[in-house]
């Protein structure tokens, strides 16, 4: 296969997040954005190694799990609902699916892995989205939407997107409109020239309360007096509570503020969860979908379990949701987070909610964990998409404690992280993946952790005379083999894969070594790729 080949074939599964396997031959190609079981047209566009990777040029037949019709008029075009034409049924599984063979390839032993859990409401369920102003196709008229799927610039309109409530599409529309009838001029993010960049959108799903934000550069002024009263003319369901004119000259495509000025009414609203009242302003960080973080929060609270008179950590605490769930029953909480106004908002939050026990720090976890002298019997963490930092890893688990429950928004990289907290003496004990962004291929992940103390092992009794190892046996030790695997193939292998392949090869292994704790537990099986590493290993010591 060569760069710029175009080949046709079937994906056969989607693995975590998005990655569509096809095979050619005896190679495997990974080609993204499709759905297990279409027929589909890629041209390769990346070789590394042993991978291969190919661009989605065309859908030549449907799959059989595509049961519905699109809702949305820029589907496909647009990359964010890739699942919609799929029953939610089948996206849920899917996805659990995904997340199982992603931990079962991360660790080597037992856990309980429970059934996904679903969305209560499937579509119309984001209270936030930034929609970016631009224009379809170049010096095309002025579009507001998100961005063309695998395009930086081109910017697709989204007057009828379902992922959010209807009133943000009505106020869309109506800002577009306004903008596009006065020839407005949008942001061009090479030449750093022009004037529209972002509406930021957030609206409550218990409260309907309404928050607009219009992001802009400085390099030209206008009267935003009648767009304003255009917007509170709208016929909407909720209501909108702030309007905000936000000044951002950052040559950065983010949505920040160099200077935020009030249109209208207030620069926050309100959400409800869980029977606790939460302040959001424009930047803090809280769940897209309100009511899958009900489900999301139950099932941590679920898996914090009891907190009595306990000092809890809660590390990237955004504006203290989980930090307040868990001071219900906890002796202290203490909530690091980095962005100051998230922390603002979390401190007027349980003050609110006449919570007294929560602490609230606006530092980086890093830096935050140098200096706090009290020390945790539980930590929780929830960490930004790319997971924990690595150098402040060692220090949360430096604190020993006994449990603790991460919640992954990417569980790709809360799969690469429990590699260093088996290394510390944890296991997983159990992991759950709740489904807060349906149509979409993200799914959030609750997991628990559990330190493995002295009392956990059990004492047996053996007859080194009864073992009768063969002169095989003798030749290596399973930590030699583990060597010269990492050595030569850069693979990690456990003793019970090496137990698994030596029984393959006639090798006699200890009679109990291979068996799990309970007769319903999961033994997960040697990857073929390492069976063949370890078989290069016995062969190099002469044991086959």
């Amino acid at each position: 296969m060569k760069k710029g080949e175009i080949y046709e074939g079937v994906i056969e599964k989607i693995d975590f997040q998005n990655k569509g396997r096809v095979k050619i031959k005896d190679t495997t190609v990974t080609v993204k954005n499709g759905i297990p079981g279409q027929k589909v047209r890629f041209m390769i566009n990346k070789k590394r190694g042993g991978r291969v990777e190919g661009r989605l040029l065309e859908v030549l037949e449907k799959s059989e799990l595509e049961k519905r019709d699109p809702l949305c008029s820029i589907f496909p075009s647009c990359g964010g609902c890739m699942y919609q034409t799929m029953l939610y049924e089948e996206q849920l599984k899917m996805k659990e699916e995904q997340i199982k063979k992603l931990f079962d390839d991360a660790v080597d032993y037992e856990y309980t892995f429970e059934p996904i859990k679903g969305s209560p409401i499937e579509f119309a369920y984001r209270n936030k989205m930034e929609f970016s102003f631009g224009d379809e196709y170049k010096d095309g008229p002025l579009s507001l939407g998100l961005h063309k799927k695998g395009s930086t610039y081109d910017v697709l309109n989204a007057e009828d997107c379902k992922l959010v409530h209807e009133d943000m599409d009505k106020i869309l529309s109506c800002v577009l409109h306004y903008f596009r009838e006065r020839g407005v001029s949008y942001y061009h993010k090479m030449q750093h020239t022009g004037y529209l960049r972002h509406l930021l959108l957030r609206r409550g799903s218990r409260t309907g309360e309404i928050l607009v934000n219009l992001v802009t550069t400085s390099q030209e002024e206008y009267d935003l007096d009648p767009l304003k009263e255009a917007l509170l003319a709208l016929d909407l369901e909720g209501s909108i509570v702030g309007i905000l004119h936000i000044i951002n000259d950052s040559l950065s495509d983010v949505v920040k503020s160099d200077e935020t000025r009030l249109l209208y009414g207030q620069d926050y609203f309100y959400e409800e969860l869980l029977e606790l009242r939460f302040k959001i302003t424009p930047f803090s960080f809280f769940q897209p979908n309100s009511r899958g973080a009900e489900i999301l929060y139950q099932t941590v609270r679920e898996y914090i379990g009891d907190t009595k008179d306990k000092v809890v950590f809660d590390l990237y605490s955004g504006t203290g949701t989980i930090a307040q769930i868990a001071a219900a029953v906890a002796k202290q909480v203490i909530g690091v987070e980095i962005i100051p106004e998230a922390v603002e908002a979390a401190k007027e939050n349980a003050a609110m909610n006449g919570i007294t026990n929560c602490t609230f720090l606006a530092d980086d976890v890093l830096k935050a964990l140098d200096y706090i002298t009290e020390k945790p019997d539980l930590i929780i963490l929830d960490p930004p998409r790319d997971g924990v930092h690595p150098k402040a890893l060692p220090k949360i688990l430096d604190y020993g404690v006994e449990r603790i429950v991460y919640i992954s928004c990417k569980p790709s990289s809360l799969a690469r992280d429990l590699a260093m907290f088996e290394a510390k003496g944890y296991r997983m004990e159990k992991c759950v993946a709740v489904d807060q962004f349906c149509q979409t291929v993200h799914v959030e992940t609750v997991v628990l952790l559990s330190q493995q103390k002295p009392d956990d092992t059990i004492e047996i009794d053996l007859d080194l005379d009864e073992l009768d190892a063969t002169s095989a046996e003798l030749k290596a030790t399973y930590q030699e083999i583990k060597d010269y695997v990492l050595k030569e193939f850069g693979l990690k292998v456990s003793s019970l894969y090496i137990s698994q392949v030596k029984r393959k090869c006639g090798i006699e292994v200890g009679e109990n070594y291979n068996l799990p704790k309970s007769e319903n537990a999961r033994v997960p099986q040697c990857p073929k790729e390492k069976e063949e590493a370890i078989k290069a290993a016995l062969k190099y010591f002469a044991m086959i």
